[in-house]
């Protein structure tokens, strides 16, 4: 992986940036636009709460360590309504879904409702509920729209007893069940089926797991003898087949928007890694600086994050991040020694029942994992999983994890706002120059023309 202070201009990734708007505090608390007119509005996480590296804290100001997390901007706000017929109707999305993954309708939610992949899309497909016939097994953008970051993860709990335990999607509409422990089933074994298999590897279907709130390429077969085909939950859906798609507009500035989202990014990223915190400061920093001529950047959240996925593209199917080409992404060498791209922070903390030392990134290269004595792309480009905020790879050796999850810590970031069409003729990108430890020394401005898209370097502190 390419050293903290390396950033490469104009290369393989240009310099580039994450959100974190530098707006007043009352400014943050944004209010959803219109969502009539977007075909693919991503809806909020749902996460309240502020962390710093470890546990929950009070909301940081503005200028504070750990200003601009997810918590402190709200847009699209989760609304649904029971229609109570089976279904529940997202409000946001449009996206009508069957209510219950308990298929067999016997009012327990265990490992007999659950599908093998190709039993998953006949059973959508031949569903008649609420006297509807047009249902569909969701793509992995569709189903990920239900997650809700106010969950917490229950790994590494012991206990058997659920109840008080929080899923990752609202339990107040949809009917929810942990993994099957009387069937042998671990409780975060709640992997729900998407029709969106990786393209680098067919036998991995992307899943939303509810339990522990991740995205991974799930294995058609269980591990072990026998080659028992694994089987998950599901939820059906109808409406909106448009959710999902992506509609690009590069502005020729540096930035591009998203036209179904009402998104605009950054094209470039940062170009080097740096920890959760280092993040959250930088864009700020990127906020003074009036970046691409806009001061309301902010680090996206991991809905808005996974919402630039191109699941059609791959590493190792077209030599590429799974992400529109459009955009620049950075370029690093794996833990395998591969030529591979970056995992990209989110805003979101990732919560445990132990508390708030992770974060939610976006694999965009080889979700790595070590198993057997060798680094596989376990989970597939375009996996969601988790890094601890703070902390030393080098401690990671083997990954972590039953499936050994590469931990960077030193993640890359993407910058993303609203989009409008305030302009600007120029900016000053804050570049980091190591992230190996917290100080002011560690940001040089760099002068850049918006239009030219060319940079010239100063030395720190000038």
């Amino acid at each position: 992986m390419m050293s903290k202070s390396q950033l490469t201009f104009g290369l393989i990734a240009v310099v580039a940036l994450v959100g974190l708007v530098a707006l007043s505090t009352a400014d943050m608390a944004q209010t959803a636009a219109s969502t009539t007119t977007l075909s693919y509005p991503v809806v909020d996480t749902g996460q309240t709460a502020c962390y710093d590296d470890r546990s929950s804290t009070a909301c940081p100001a503005e200028g504070s360590a750990f200003y601009g997390q997810d918590a402190q901007f709200t847009a699209n706000a989760p609304s649904y309504t029971d229609n109570g017929d089976g279904t529940v109707t997202d409000n946001v999305t449009t996206l009508m879904w069957q209510q219950s993954p308990d298929r067999d309708g016997n009012g327990t939610i265990d490992a007999a409702d659950k599908l093998i992949y190709d039993d998953a899309v006949t059973y959508c497909q031949n569903l008649t509920l609420a006297g509807h016939t047009d249902w569909r097994l969701p793509d992995i953008k569709t189903l990920y729209s239900l997650i809700d970051f106010s969950g917490l993860d229950p790994s590494g709990y012991d206990g058997s007893d659920t109840s008080g335990l929080v899923p990752f999607i609202d339990t107040d509409v949809f009917d929810f069940g942990y993994g099957d422990i009387d069937a042998g089933e671990r409780i975060i074994d709640a992997q729900f089926a998407s029709s969106t298999l990786y393209v680098a590897d067919a036998n991995l279907m992307f899943g939303v797991n509810f339990a522990d709130g991740r995205i991974k390429g799930y294995g058609m077969t269980m591990p072990g003898p026998g080659n028992v085909e694994k089987t998950f939950y599901v939820l059906c859906v109808r409406g909106n087949t448009a959710y999902g798609q992506n509609d690009f507009v590069d502005n020729g500035d540096g930035t591009l928007t998203d036209a179904a989202t009402g998104l605009m990014w950054a094209q470039d990223d940062s170009g080097t890694g740096m920890n959760w915190e280092e993040a959250l400061a930088w864009v700020e920093a990127q906020n003074e600086a009036n970046y691409l001529g806009y001061s309301d950047w902010r680090l996206p959240n991991a809905k808005e994050l996974q919402s630039i996925v191109d699941y059609g593209r791959s590493p190792d199917t077209t030599n590429s991040a799974a992400i529109n080409p459009l955009f620049n992404a950075t370029l690093i060498t794996n833990e395998a020694g591969q030529p591979d791209y970056a995992y990209y922070w989110s805003s979101t903390t990732h919560a445990n029942i132990v508390g708030g030392g992770s974060a939610a990134y976006v694999a965009f290269g080889r979700a790595l994992g070590y198993m057997n004595g060798a680094w596989i792309d376990v989970h597939g480009a375009g996996a969601q999983r988790s890094d601890p905020k703070q902390g030393d790879p080098a401690n990671y050796p083997t990954g972590h994890g039953p499936q050994g999850d590469a931990i960077r810590i030193y993640n890359v970031v993407r910058l993303v706002r609203d989009a409008d069409l305030t302009a600007g003729s120029s900016y000053t990108l804050y570049l980091p120059l190591t992230m190996a430890a917290r100080s002011d020394s560690l940001i040089a401005p760099i002068t850049c023309a918006a239009t030219a898209r060319s940079c010239s370097a100063r030395s720190a502190g000038t």
